[in-house]
């Protein structure tokens, strides 16, 4: 999953961002409101940690802006502010949660993992298809029960299918999820992660839909939707 960075912060930027993507995300940072906005405006990110306090643009005028222009990505607000009323400004503008500083990195993980499982489609800390169960908070997956080890890489192309089960997710909007921008992405590695998956956890698990890229059907639609 692709989260955008807001903080102009010098040392807590790179560290924030560092401990996202220990935990599996795609991380892009941002150090001011003015970039901030035309990278929200051109890039589909699945959530925002933004400091009110970036320079060129504050980031309440950011989210107002986004919001204005119906960018609808959950947004976490981080700010130095205590005072109960700039947390009101900050939910008003349309932040979908809020941490002071100082806080625990810990604090800002778990409380981005509440609000993307929110926003996915309910409060599903797990995902299940058949018998092959992830714990998105856990990072782990079995198999009728065994843990089955997999990549980085592998989870977050396995998660981010099962996040839009029965859907066909196309190989760039795939791409665009699970690697950094200078990542190449016309390398035939999700065909390699894909076919991993596949022997770890079943042939008919993915679907490739031909054409339009992978599917992860709802149970009960296998047969339906395309084409292995």
């Amino acid at each position: 999953m692709r989260i955008l960075v807001v903080e102009d912060d010098p040392e807590l930027g790179p560290h924030l961002a560092e401990a996202l993507r220990r935990d599996a995300y795609q991380v892009e940072l941002s150090t001011d409101g003015a970039e901030a906005l035309a990278r929200g405006a051109d890039d589909d990110f699945d959530a925002v940690v933004l400091d009110l306090g970036v320079p060129t643009v504050d980031g309440l005028s950011v989210l107002k802006r986004w919001r204005a222009e119906r960018r609808d990505m959950p947004v976490l607000v981080l700010t130095a502010r205590s005072r109960w009323g700039d947390k009101i400004a900050g939910f008003e503008a349309g932040a979908d949660d809020y941490v002071t500083k100082p806080f625990q990195v810990e604090e800002v993980l778990v409380r981005l993992r509440a609000i993307l499982r929110r926003t996915a489609g309910g409060a599903k800390a797990v995902l299940r298809w058949n018998d092959v169960v992830l714990d998105t908070q856990s990072h782990r997956v079995t198999n009728a029960g065994d843990l089955v080890r997999l990549s980085g890489q592998e989870y977050k192309i396995l998660s981010y299918l099962m996040r839009n089960m029965g859907r066909t997710v196309s190989r760039s909007e795939l791409a665009e999820h699970i690697y950094d921008h200078a990542y190449d992405k016309d390398s035939n590695l999700i065909e390699v992660f894909i076919g991993r998956l596949r022997k770890k956890l079943g042939s008919d698990l993915i679907t490739t839909v031909r054409g339009q890229g992978y599917l992860i059907s709802h149970p009960t639609e296998r047969g339906v939707a395309g084409t292995a």
